[in-house]
């Protein structure tokens, strides 16, 4: 029998009005695991009138205390590991090691967030003019919102709460209803932590919910990762609202491999960058572009003989290198994609789609309707492909051949996304113009994903991200604090009459 995962409003579980529920299925099964309920309108209004009425409370407790609740927060994750972990991998389907750096890579920016005293610091100049000082100061917004995708549940939520409530803002969470369970849970152990009720609260929902946050009064900033589509019609909503908005989109994430590339080091670094958790991060390798076809067939050939020895399994399985999709229409998509890749002339090196698991099982669960997609590998793809335009999110890596590091660069220069790229040579010179010539957010030097460290900043560039400020690092502080400037002076016998002119501070 299936359980059901409520909101969590005031440190407390909900179950809400709508009546409305959606299934949250196993993806290693298929089979359905528990219902998640679905917000109405009413459902998130009250989410946020609670996070409004304790906002106030918290904002007034100086950035220190605020910051020994987070400390607590971050060591009850670390005791709660395990749990999350393996609630993570049954809802999205990466392996459980996966899932706990989804986990600690959230946790990392908690731990910048303990820096917020410091963070939250203004700025001080004296004697600007004649017994005139400046100063500025940062005040938390009030109540924001965070609205994060399927593909990491507790990371993406994490570099939204932990930055805004450390701020001194109340949060409200709109997390994926395709895996609810682990932001929940880390919402209680926030309040386990000592935070108080009301601070951090989730709502699961569907667009209803999403645009009950953005027609909200109330809510003065949303964070928002997910599709393109989205990301701009959140960013849109948002400025017609008068919102801040940080929305980041999807991605084609490009490696250039250079002649003089160790080419197994590139292999290896590529095949876990494409296929790791099935292909489902937005920082995902997907198109490798190699310069120069003796480059290009030494690079194949040693994707080709790496590929046969992943394994594909159940996500708790510890000899499986990635797990199934998360929902079936994520695996039909995928089928699409490679069809029309193969149809439309693209070398179809690996096919991914004979996997066969109608036979296998893991600690008695059957995996026949499980949702697996085997790593794929095209060749001679063409930038016309649909492979290539679109934003796959599964385990294919598509092969586009250049004959120059200029056309090389020249394809994620003029690819609609602007998400990670990254370059694999042994050439410092080579590797320098590439960081300064591509156009795009986040750059790799033989690093195939290029997520930056918590306290630098994480953001794409053109259909990638909408917004002038970037996840976790310091413009998550900028983001979720406006800021004061004060000009004083003190009256004293020198001070004169009326003065008709703007000053002047000479």
């Amino acid at each position: 029998m299936s359980t059901t995962i409520h909101h969590f409003i005031g440190g407390e579980s909900s179950a809400g009005a709508s009546g409305r529920t959606s299934p949250v299925l196993n993806p290693n099964t298929g089979q359905t695991q528990a219902e998640v309920v679905l917000a109405s309108v009413d459902d998130v209004h009250a989410a946020i009138a609670v996070a409004q009425q304790a906002q106030p409370a918290w904002a007034a407790l100086n950035p220190q205390r605020r910051v020994r609740v987070i400390m607590e927060w971050i060591r009850l994750i670390h005791a709660n590991l395990d749990s999350l972990a393996r609630t993570l991998s049954l809802e999205h389907g990466k392996t459980l090691a996966d899932a706990k750096g989804d986990i600690l890579r959230g946790v990392d920016v908690l731990e910048f967030c303990l820096g917020a005293p410091h963070q939250f610091k203004g700025e001080y100049s004296s004697q600007v003019g004649s017994g005139i000082d400046t100063f500025s100061l940062r005040q938390p917004l009030g109540v924001v919102a965070g609205i994060t995708p399927f593909n990491f549940p507790a990371m993406i939520p994490l570099w939204k709460a932990g930055p805004a409530l450390a701020c001194g803002n109340a949060f409200v969470l709109k997390p994926s209803e395709r895996d609810p369970s682990v932001p929940v849970r880390l919402a209680e152990l926030f309040i386990e932590a000592g935070g108080p009720a009301g601070v951090f609260n989730v709502v699961h929902g569907d667009k209803q919910a999403v645009d009950a946050l953005l027609d909200s009064d109330v809510i003065k900033a949303v964070g928002f990762v997910g599709s393109t589509p989205i990301a701009k019609y959140i960013y849109e909503r948002c400025a017609a609202t008068g919102k801040r908005a940080q929305c980041f989109g999807g991605a084609k994430n490009h490696a250039i491999v250079l002649p003089d590339a160790d080419i197994d080091a590139t292999a290896d670094a590529l095949v876990g960058a494409a296929y790791g958790s099935a292909g489902e991060r937005c920082m995902a390798l997907s198109v490798v572009v190699p310069v120069g076809e003796e480059t290009a067939d030494r690079l194949r050939d040693a994707l080709v003989a790496r590929i046969p020895s992943l394994t594909v399994g159940h996500s708790l399985d510890p000899e499986a290198d990635y797990g199934p999709l998360v929902s079936a229409d994520s695996l039909a998509r995928v089928r699409r994609l490679i069809a029309e890749g193969e149809d439309q002339g693209a070398e179809l090196v690996v096919d991914g789609r004979g996997i066969d698991t109608s036979s296998s099982s893991f600690d008695g669960d059957g995996l026949s309707g499980g949702f697996f997609a085997g790593p794929t590998l095209f060749d001679r793809v063409e930038a016309s492909m649909s492979i290539y335009t679109e934003e796959i999110f599964g385990p294919v890596l598509c092969m586009v051949r250049a004959d120059t590091l200029e056309e090389a660069i020249a394809y994620p220069n003029d690819n609609a996304y602007g998400n990670g790229v990254a370059i694999f040579t042994s050439h410092g010179g080579a590797a320098r113009d590439f960081l300064t010539n591509v156009n795009v957010g986040m750059v790799g030097i033989n690093v195939p994903i290029p997520v930056p460290i918590a306290y630098h900043t994480f953001g794409g560039w053109k259909a990638s991200g909408f917004g002038d400020l970037n996840q976790h690092g310091p413009d998550s502080f900028r983001f979720y604090t406006k800021t004061k400037t004060v000009t004083t002076r003190w009256p004293d016998e020198t001070s004169a009459g009326p003065e008709f002119t703007i000053p002047v501070m000479s």
